[in-house]
């Protein structure tokens, strides 16, 4: 993946970042408002030798600090420190196990001073507690080091600075845990992502296709919530972003494989309701539109819809010409004023491929690119059955449609593996239902809003003529 798949995949999921982002800083706030707030007090004992009467004796005896001074700060926590802590202190219902977790002491190897360290939710006890230890901590040192010669010990522990009383708790700390938070929930949020679309195995934009494979995309064809109502979108509303991309798909099939003698391609997809008849009767439409003559032919025999969408007849029509039964002519239908005209399947058959495989049909195709400029086969999908496959081979040219957002990568990578199996050209990859917004779209909708801009400047422009 390259850097602009991973800022695509943070664009489309940047409500899941910032919904974790929020949720971890909520989060943080709620534990530091019922954590109950605990305060730190600190105490200072400076380590000293005494006894030396030279140069030489100082510095052996500072040197012999600076080695102890680690070992007299473990000894703050031990029982032997704490138990006179608990008697000066009068808490008779406390253990040296209890004040272990709330005392701590560090030295530095560098500097001959230890600082203890008491928290509690009290301050004033912390305070009293940290000055205790300290002073305390100097009674067992000195015991400890006392020769037996009984010369004292040659070791003393003082108290330089005691414990003030603090002010602000020590924790929790509020803005500490926020920061902890929003870090904690952007990295959530990141590897949410990530990991969905690791997991997301379909296809959203063109991105994804170049991915799996080298065939070309033809265009991309913007999606339509009235789809289902309106489903001749270039005759419905010629101006619309929809419209304009299937005039786009035209252009560029109209330069496809220059080189061929015959403009035939078989529209087909990988699954249902990815939109191949409608991609098919659209662009049929437009490429009559560009004054070439075209001939659509519904060559799905188990479900037809091109005679449904064109509101033409469906009884008669493909299956009847290639059994014999009619002409090619007399099963073909014009429709509209232009140059486009219409096969339908004609009556289902029980045997689908073996009539579409056939010599007739192979017969039937060389017809009609004689008589036609361009011909397309609205097919059924790849993977339920192989007559798309079949007929692929025989017409020398397939357009595979592929659903946005729908079709899975296997479901694509299957499909051309069909396609590759039989030996039909693979002639280029439509995406369909391209939303017109997002890191997804494709990027077709300004020519539709061009045309509402013109559409309106032009309304202005005549109303001020009647003026």
């Amino acid at each position: 993946m390259e850097l602009q798949d991973y800022i695509r995949i943070l664009h489309k999921n940047w409500i899941l970042i910032a919904v974790t982002f929020v949720l971890a800083i909520a989060a943080a706030f709620t534990v530091t408002a019922v954590t109950p707030p605990t305060y730190a007090a600190s105490a200072k004992v400076f380590v000293s030798t005494s006894g030396a009467s030279s140069v030489s004796e100082l510095q052996q005896g500072s040197s012999f600090t600076l080695a102890r001074v680690a070992t007299y700060a473990d000894l703050a926590t031990t029982q032997s420190v704490l138990d006179p802590t608990i008697d000066a202190l009068g808490l008779t219902d406390t253990t040296a196990q209890d004040l272990r977790d709330e005392v701590s002491a560090t030295a530095s190897t560098r500097k001959s001073v230890i600082d203890i360290t008491a928290t509690d939710e009290d301050p004033a006890f912390a305070t009293a507690l940290a000055t205790e230890v300290a002073t305390q901590l100097g009674v067992v040192v000195e015991a400890l080091e006392t020769t037996d010669g009984g010369d004292g010990s040659t070791v003393s522990l003082s108290v330089v600075q005691e414990a003030e009383t603090p002010a602000y708790p020590s924790s929790p700390n509020l803005k500490l845990n926020l920061a902890l938070g929003a870090l904690l929930g952007l990295a959530l949020g990141v590897g949410f992502a990530l990991l969905r679309a690791a997991l997301d195995t379909r296809v959203h934009n063109e991105r994804d296709v170049e991915l799996l494979t080298d065939v070309p995309i033809l265009g991309g064809i913007v999606f339509d919530p009235k789809a289902k109502q309106r489903p001749l979108v270039v005759h419905a509303d010629p101006r619309s972003p929809r419209s304009e991309s299937f005039r786009t798909l035209r252009t560029n099939l109209q330069f496809l494989e220059a080189g061929r003698s015959t403009k035939a391609f078989v529209v087909t997809s990988s699954m249902p309701t990815e939109g191949k008849s409608t991609t098919a009767s659209n662009l049929a439409i437009a490429l009559a539109e560009s004054g070439a003559k075209v001939l659509l032919v519904d060559a799905d025999l188990r479900k037809p819809k091109v005679n449904e969408y064109l509101s033409i007849e469906g009884g008669v029509g493909l299956t009847d010409a290639i059994i014999g039964r009619a002409s090619l002519n007399d099963v073909t239908q014009r429709w509209g004023s232009g140059s486009l005209y219409v096969v339908a399947s004609g009556q289902v058959p029980p045997n689908p491929s073996e009539l579409l495989g056939s010599s007739a049909m192979e017969q039937l195709i060389g017809q009609m690119t004689h008589q036609y400029d361009v011909v397309l086969f609205d097919a059924p999908p790849l993977l339920p059955v192989t007559d798309a496959a079949v007929l692929s081979r025989l017409v020398g040219g397939s357009l595979l449609i592929v659903a946005a957002g729908r079709t899975r990568s296997n479901q694509l990578d299957a499909s051309l593996d069909a396609l590759e199996v039989v030996g039909a050209p693979r002639s280029g990859i439509v995406l369909t239902m391209l939303p017109t917004s997002g890191p997804d779209s494709y990027g077709y909708g300004r020519y539709g809003y061009q045309y509402a801009e013109d559409d309106a400047r032009e309304k202005k422009t005549a109303k001020h003529r009647k003026r």
